[in-house]
This record gives structure tokens, sequence and C-alpha cells, in this order.
């Protein structure tokens, strides 16, 4: 068992790994691994998140894109900007990939401050 601040930092380090390694590393099948454990992350990430949600499903609105999809968007728009700075490294793509960073972190921390709904005390 782990102590739970270890516990609870694991999908971000896979994710902050992942996308350190997809800027530093050069082989391509290192790469991949890296885009794979930065995937990783992510999907360790939305299962708890998931799991966490305390309102409830009949009150949640449904959207155009699939819940898998839209669980990943912000972890896609930073892992697109951090592929977007590694191979396109130029000064347009640069503020291109900033914007793209800022938007998905924009929107990890919208979902988190959803995430923290107080479950209601019922008084007898």
């Amino acid at each position: 068992m782990l102590i739970k601040p270890v516990y609870e930092l694991l999908p971000y380090t896979y994710i902050v790994i992942g996308g350190v390694s997809v800027l530093l590393l050069q082989q391509q099948y290192a790469i991949a691994a890296a885009i794979l454990m930065y995937l990783l992350g992510a999907r360790i990430y939305n299962l708890r998140s998931e799991n966490r949600r305390t309102d409830m499903k009949r009150k949640r609105r449904e959207g155009i894109l699939p819940d898998w999809l839209y669980g990943y968007m912000p972890f896609l728009y930073i892992l697109s900007a951090v592929l977007l700075y590694r191979f396109y490294p130029k000064d347009s793509s640069a503020l291109f990939a900033i914007c793209l960073i800022t938007f998905g972190m924009y929107l990890l921390l919208r979902r988190s401050t959803y995430r923290r709904h107080k479950i209601p005390v019922v008084r007898v």
C-alpha cells in the first residue's frame, strides 16, 4: 500500500514524466512510450475523477462528445501543445502551444471545481 500523498500524486507524476520525456527524448520508440505513459496518467486521473463525483447522474448534462473523449479533452490539448512544440519549434507554433496548454489547464481547473460537491447532510 502507498501512503495517501504519494497515491494522490501518481497520475500527475505519470503525466509530467510523459510530457517531459516527449520534449527531451530523441528515439521514436521512447517518444511513443512517453506518449503512452502520458495517456495512462490521464486515464488514471479520469477514473479517479469519475469515481469521486458526488452529483447525481440524472442532473448531468449530456453533451455532443462521448464521455471518454470529453474526459480526455484537456489532456489532448496539452499533449498536442507539447507535440507541436517538440516537432515544429517555430515562433508562431510556440505561441499556439502556449494557448493550447493554457486552455487545457483552464479546463482541468474548471473540472476539478466540479468534482468537489458537498454530500448533503441528512438531519434526523
